[in-house]
């Protein structure tokens, strides 16, 4: 199996796009920072008006991204794991990752392998490794059988079934509304329940 770092010269490339396993499933990855990869990023997933999620290795990066703390500092609880929160995004020099829904799904990763790639890459936009309608890939081989030679490289990961993405949540008006239940059980007191 390769490891997560041999990926970080790879996508210092303008505009690369790869897929690696996540702390969760199989994620589809372009760095936050490039314009040109995220833009590709969703137009190889065929994804308008549906922002994917940004992972980050810190809120400092998240921050240095151009997030705002105070929203940041608000949910900071969650973190890290498999638990991506959204959070306003107003900034115009990031719509290219909010695609005009002034909202962002962020999420730190526990994951010490994901996280060692991360301090070395910033903050990566990642979305499902599948088509619209379709299953997320389990394996390398099934990613490649979607996006083939659409992106840059590969990172196998192994079998990763079994394992279920993020949890999604959204705060209003200090409630927690679960948007996805993931690998992170949440009820709405903020209550975490690992499975």
């Amino acid at each position: 199996m390769q490891k997560l770092i041999d990926s970080a010269p790879l996508l210092r490339h303008n505009g690369a796009l790869g897929v690696l396993p996540t702390d969760t499933i199989y994620g589809l990855v372009a760095r936050a920072a490039d314009k040109a990869a995220a833009e590709r990023l969703y137009v190889v997933k065929s994804r308008e008006n549906k922002p994917g999620t940004i992972i980050a290795s810190s809120l400092e990066q998240l921050e240095e991204l151009g997030l705002k703390h105070r929203y940041l500092k608000a949910v900071e609880q969650f973190w890290p794991g498999a638990l991506s929160v959204i959070i306003p995004c107003a900034d115009p020099s990031l719509s290219y990752l909010h695609c005009g829904k002034m909202s962002l799904a962020v999420r730190i990763p526990a994951d010490k392998e994901l996280q060692e790639l991360l301090k070395t890459t910033g903050p990566l936009l990642t979305s499902s490794v599948n088509h619209p309608g379709e299953p997320s890939a389990e394996t390398v081989q099934q990613a490649k059988k979607y996006f083939g030679g659409e992106v840059d490289f590969y990172i196998d990961g192994g079998d990763l079934s079994g394992r279920q993405p993020s949890t999604i949540i959204r705060i209003v008006d200090d409630a927690i509304e679960v948007l996805r239940q993931g690998a992170v059980k949440i009820d709405e007191t903020g209550r975490k329940h690992e499975v």
